[in-house]
């Protein structure tokens, strides 16, 4: 039987207040006076007891410390934010992150030849390959916003993407021809994906996935669920710009973030809107980052999977606020593709979903498109 130390010391505690010496003193004299019974005794005790814990354990929240881990993934960096009191192993916290994220990695990385992704990608059609439980869940996921969005994100853009010139080979530096492109739509398509039970194949051999669109939110999931795990209730975690609040960074204030301004012309990044998060995930996609010049005109990242060509809709900026980042870093992607009017409509039949669309006019000012439900900011 092992005995909780903390409550010894407080039985301790208790039994040489006053209150137990008055009661000793009464039994222990014979005056006859009127004494509290034992059990009323032990009432008072317990409840004595039981309020100075509690005032413990107030002041333990109040004297939250901030407690931060950061390091590199997915060609990018990771942050994390731990509001907890006293301290914590912050060297056996992130080994145990970095192992989660390599795990990450080791399904859906198409830099590592060995990931399960690469390995699928070079297979030949209607081969059945055995996957992982967290590879296959993720698939799902991507499978449901591939029917959900209309297509609008799909996870086998990958010919496209590699000859605008943002994937992983050299290709890119011109602009592709429209045969070019006609022959790399013929090679995508999220229908033609073969997912059975954690068995992965493909109905066509140049099908191959790009999962970039939704590794990183996937990632920041994995790592809030690994806090759980070790009893953290109170986490900030970002990677690449997406991110998960749980909790609270103190009681009754929430963990802000910013969205950032979409202006390729600012050499520094700039907040645009703050947004609280508690126990929610926000991503956000835009074209201001990552994009090429050709001919002198600005081209996204972003691949529109029904045309070929980059997205040219208005739309520079998409976040979403949502359950989890998976779903939040996925559909940030469609609603790009998708166009301000699509977007909204998409999203205000979703529940617990809220999105901004920002769109820069002719003039080269911003507007702004909300959901129902988001948190709109005065300005």
């Amino acid at each position: 039987m092992f005995l909780n130390l903390h409550f010894l010391h407080r039985f301790i505690s208790a039994v040489t207040s006053p209150t137990f010496n008055i009661f000793y003193r009464c039994r222990s004299s014979n005056s006859g006076g009127q004494c509290p019974d034992a059990a009323h005794f032990f009432m008072i005790v317990t409840a004595w007891i039981f309020l100075a814990t509690a005032v413990d354990a107030a002041a333990g929240i109040h004297d939250m410390q901030i407690h931060e881990i950061s390091g590199k993934t997915m060609g990018t960096f990771y942050h994390v934010k731990i509001a907890h009191p006293g301290k914590i192993d912050r060297v056996l916290l992130k080994n145990k992150i970095d192992a989660r994220l390599q795990a990450v990695n080791n399904s859906m990385s198409m830099y590592q030849k060995t990931s399960e992704i690469s390995r699928f990608n070079r297979s030949p059609e209607n081969t059945p390959m055995e996957i992982s439980d967290g590879f296959f869940l993720v698939l799902k996921e991507a499978r449901a916003l591939y029917d959900l969005t209309g297509g609008a994100w799909d996870g086998t853009i990958k010919p496209l993407v590699d000859i605008w010139g943002f994937g992983t080979t050299q290709a890119g530096g011109k602009m592709p021809t429209k045969s070019t492109i006609e022959n790399a739509l013929a090679n995508t398509g999220f229908d033609k994906i073969i997912l059975v039970e954690k068995t992965l194949a493909k109905k066509k051999s140049g099908i191959t996935l790009d999962m970039g669109s939704i590794a990183k939110g996937y990632g920041v999931d994995q790592i809030s669920e690994l806090l759980r795990e070790n009893h953290f209730k109170n986490t900030l975690v970002e990677i690449g710009g997406e991110v998960v609040g749980s909790g609270e960074k103190k009681p009754g204030k929430p963990w802000n973030v910013g969205i950032t301004t979409p202006d390729k012309r600012l050499d520094k990044q700039t907040v645009y809107q703050a947004i609280a998060l508690k126990n929610r995930a926000l991503a956000t996609s835009g074209d201001y980052r990552n994009f090429i010049m050709l001919d002198k005109q600005a081209y996204s990242h972003i691949i529109d999977p029904s045309t070929g060509y980059p997205v040219k809709n208005g739309v520079v900026s998409a976040s979403v606020l949502a359950a989890t980042c998976t779903l939040a870093d996925g559909l940030a992607t469609a609603l790009m593709v998708m166009g301000p009017k699509k977007a909204i409509a998409l999203v205000n039949r979703m529940a617990n979903t809220e999105c901004l669309i920002i769109v820069q006019e002719n003039d080269g000012t911003f507007s702004d498109r909300y959901s129902t439900g988001f948190p709109v900011q005065k300005k």
